[in-house]
């Protein structure tokens, strides 16, 4: 039985598929980690495994309403609409304060991803050495991934769609994150920020009923590569939740370990105390793209060496992390005696 949501619970699925949005454009920061703390992972892929071959079947013979019921259509629908606002949105506010906060940003999801292990894993059960050796392997993949050098930006379609359906795997892999898995492909600016921008523009310029867009190749040549990369993401959203389908129900607590040990492989990703390493050439001047960007390659990490007031309030910001995501916790516990 589908359960019937309230007004409020409609909203509240609008705000996580906001988070789920805003999440998976961070470098470091996985959009199936808010689905995991905020109760609503496992509904998602299964909802997700709903898209197939009978649900085709049902769309084909105009049984719309049989459809929608069938994928789980409302559930579905407002977290996407809650991504798609995201883009327009939140993504822009954290643009804007990833430039001028940067260390401020990455404290903040840096305490959240440590609240996120913590919530993860209170309720785990007991720990035997299967499950810590799964952890150990999930730490092992998700530090390994962080410290690989990103490739050079390519706009070929066919590696464009690959990049969809890799990059979508921080909605559906908590600690494995999308956008980061891009700026190791070498796309994330092209197809998170330029493409995007380029999507917004466009929607400006018809607001304005401007259509001069038509003749800007450039425009035209990032909104393709930003439809090519959408139908990539689409194919691997609902290619992985069928894997993660039948995996969560044969090796559910496995599973959980890996994520665990995912999530916590990831931190070194968010470290707030980081220095980014630019390519440079022979004269010790930064290499830029294409696009006339500096090229980063990796970065240098290290601890603060001095207890500044700037330092002081990244370790707040680290606590007000930790705190936005065990208030989830909270919330979820004073609303479940009200649904028995």
């Amino acid at each position: 039985m589908r359960e019937e949501r309230s007004i409020s619970d409609k909203l509240w699925l609008v705000l996580k598929g906001l988070g789920m949005g805003a999440a998976n454009k961070v470098p470091g920061v996985s959009g199936g980690v808010v689905a995991f703390v905020a109760g609503f992972y496992e509904e998602f892929i299964y909802s997700l495994q709903k898209i197939n071959r009978k649900a085709f079947k049902l769309l084909f013979n105009g049984r719309f309403k049989s459809f929608y019921n069938y994928i789980n259509g409302q559930f579905l629908g407002m977290l996407i609409l809650g991504m798609i606002i995201s883009y327009f949105s939140v993504s822009k506010i954290l643009d804007f304060l990833i430039d001028n906060y940067e260390l401020y940003v990455w404290s903040a999801f840096f305490g959240m991803i440590i609240g996120s292990i913590y919530f993860i894993a209170k309720d785990f059960g007991e720990w035997n050495r299967k499950y810590v050796a799964y952890l150990l392997f999930g730490i092992i993949a998700g530090v390994s991934i962080s410290f690989l050098e990103p490739a050079k930006e390519n706009s070929n379609l066919i590696f464009v769609f690959f990049c969809g359906m890799i990059g979508v795997s921080g909605m559906t892999l908590p600690g494995l994150s999308g956008s980061f898995i891009l700026i190791l492909l070498g796309n994330y600016v092209l197809l998170l920020v330029d493409s995007v921008n380029a999507l917004f523009d466009t929607f400006a310029d018809l607001v304005q009923a401007d259509f001069s867009f038509i003749n800007n190749t450039e425009r035209i040549e990032l909104l393709k590569v930003l439809t090519v990369f959408s139908l990539g993401s689409l194919t691997g959203l609902v290619s992985l939740s069928h894997l993660l389908g039948y995996v969560l129900k044969h090796y559910k607590k496995a599973t959980y370990a890996v994520i665990i040990g995912f999530i916590a492989g990831s931190l070194g990703v968010v470290w707030p105390w980081k220095a980014k390493l630019l390519k440079l050439d022979s004269q010790g001047n930064s290499i830029l793209d294409a696009n006339g960007r500096e090229i980063i390659y990796g970065y240098d990490r290290y601890l603060p060496s001095e207890f500044s007031f700037e330092t002081f309030v990244a370790i707040f910001f680290i606590f007000v992390g930790i705190i936005i995501v065990l208030s989830l916790d909270w919330y979820q516990k004073m609303k479940s005696p009200q649904n028995g």
